[in-house]
């Protein structure tokens, strides 16, 4: 058995000198992620140890270990923190899936399950001392159903391929987040994402009927059903979001719907963000469900205008987007409440889609409103909370204030219907001190949506990015229940190891927080 790292003395410390990010990083991997997980001093021979139990599941040029071959795996969507893995597996058949699982979990060595890579939250970090098992391989659509309005798909088919599939029936997949291109549906399901449409449609979670997959040691499982119920405990919920520590994902059977028979979109222009985030507030008072409502500041309208040319009022500081669907007399009837409450609070101009060439317009600033912000800085850094939909001008005002705090720019877009914001702070990643602000301007935005009675994440889930507001949000007690449930799917701890729940260790090395009496003691913060 290899020796367990020791979490305490002097290799319990990061070492000196390191940038913030490269601190992050390491306290992840001993403090988290390395935590009970055995393994040797010389990374090469456990390396070599790995190879060697995998070469007898898959084909060599399946495997992956050389530095220059492994680089590419080391990171999501996050670039912030990267971290290259031992052996990258790209298995084809789920026998080998199965097959790698039982040689790793044989041997304790961790497994970061990965899809496409574009997480924004650090959920495909590689282990540094484990295995990222790629599932890009499994994109084959098993059957559309369309008297059952189903579709069974592998978990690598792309978000977009699924409506796409579906199209002929006159059906679609509501889910839509704006990586819908590229995305999976395993990686989908992983974090539980939503999109522009999830206000009237709901998360993935509403649109999953049944997951398939794998345990840490290889044994197949399967939650929900075909059915609108399935026997048993109904533990379809507690997969979706689970973000690849309880199940190596495999088969998805998703909900399909019929294509509305019409869309309109109206683009509502507002004199301040804050009479923009009070009008959201309005509309979903005044009972309209919108098919999605989305908000964007004047920064993120002018870099999604320079980059699309949607058509958005650039002289306006801020912009609601505003959809109805449904048959004709539906959609006419909804566009006319919704303009009447957008005007009696403060829209200085409404203009609504002529056909279904400008609606896409519209929408294309907004799905494309993350690439747009790459133009505007050498890197962005997403987040994801979720606050009262009544508290949006609340929130909007601390971000501004915060700008000036840690001298950056943030562009703000906003799941404004449901409250999920999606503040990109711009920064430059070669500049420590930059990074440092940033991370600091990431966790105030956090703990100041914990302070409005909001959450942490909304759709992008934890990964590594949100650990340390992880602590702030939930106690000792509810972080241990966790791990409870974590154990129950894995004892041994393989899977993702050391993401989504922090250890008491971790959230001790937190700076704002202190460990009083074995308890976690947040200043400035309530206990929840």
């Amino acid at each position: 058995m290899w020796p367990i790292l020791p979490h305490g003395g002097a290799r319990g410390a990061p070492p000196s000198g390191m940038s913030t990010a490269r601190r992050r990083v390491w306290i992840f991997l001993y403090h988290g992620g390395m935590n009970h997980v055995p393994f040797p001093a010389d990374r090469a021979v456990r390396q070599a140890s790995v190879l060697h139990a995998l070469a007898a599941v898959l084909p060599a040029d399946c495997l992956l270990s050389r530095t220059e071959d492994t680089h590419a795996y080391e990171c999501d969507g996050l670039t912030a923190y990267r971290q290259t893995p031992l052996v990258v597996a790209l298995p084809a058949t789920e026998a080998q899936v199965a097959g790698v699982l039982k040689a790793c979990h044989g041997l304790g060595v961790p497994i970061v399950a990965r899809g496409a890579g574009t997480g924004l939250s650090g959920g495909a970090l590689p282990h540094s001392m484990g295995v990222t098992l790629s599932l890009a391989k499994f994109n084959a659509i098993v059957a559309v159903d369309p008297n059952a309005r189903t579709a069974t798909v592998q978990c690598g088919v792309r978000n977009l391929a699924i409506s796409e599939a579906a199209a002929p029936h006159g059906l679609y997949y509501a889910p839509d987040p704006s990586s819908q291109i590229a995305c999976t549906i395993g990686g989908n399901v992983a974090e539980n994402s939503g999109g522009v449409h999830c206000l009237k449609y709901g998360l993935t979670l509403h649109n999953v009927m049944r997951v398939r997959g794998f345990t840490a040691a290889g044994e197949e499982l399967e939650f929900g059903s075909h059915a609108l119920d399935a026997a048993g405990l109904d533990l379809l919920p507690l997969i979706v979001g689970s973000e690849g520590m309880l199940t190596v994902i495999m088969e998805v059977t998703v909900r399909l719907l019929p294509r509305p028979a019409v869309a309109r979109c109206l683009m509502a222009s507002f004199p301040s963000v804050e009479s923009a985030g009070a009008a959201v507030a309005a509309v979903i008072a005044n009972g309209i469900i919108p098919a999605g409502l989305e908000l964007m500041d004047k920064r993120m309208t002018a870099a999604a205008e320079d980059f699309v040319h949607a058509g958005y009022d650039l002289d306006a500081a801020a912009i609601l987007l505003c959809e109805s669907d449904g048959t004709a007399e539906e959609v006419a009837e909804e566009i006319e409440r919704a303009v009447a409450v957008l005007e009696a609070n403060g829209a200085t101009q409404i203009e609504i889609s002529r056909d279904e060439k400008q609606r896409l317009k519209f929408w294309s600033g907004r799905k494309n409103a993350f690439p747009a912000s790459g133009r505007m800085s050498p890197d962005y850094m997403c987040m994801d909370s979720t606050i009262p939909r009544k508290r949006l001008a609340e929130m909007l005002r601390a971000i501004e204030s915060m700008e000036g705090k840690y001298a950056l720019r943030c562009v703000n877009v906003f799941h404004a219907g449901d409250g999920n914001l999606h503040p990109l702070i711009l920064f430059d990643a070669n500049d420590p001190d930059e990074l440092h602000r940033c991370e600091l301007f990431g966790a105030e935005i956090l703990e100041t949506s914990i302070m409005l009675g909001g959450t942490v994440t909304g759709e992008h889930g934890v990964g590594v990015e949100k650990l340390n507001s992880m602590c702030v949000q939930f106690s000792t007690a509810e972080r241990e229940h966790m791990l409870a449930v974590k154990h129950a799917f894995d004892p041994a701890g393989l899977l993702n190891p050391g993401k989504v729940i922090p250890t008491l260790q971790r959230c001790a090395e937190y700076g704002r927080m202190h460990v009083h009496r074995g308890q976690l003691a947040f200043p400035g913060l309530p206990r929840f």
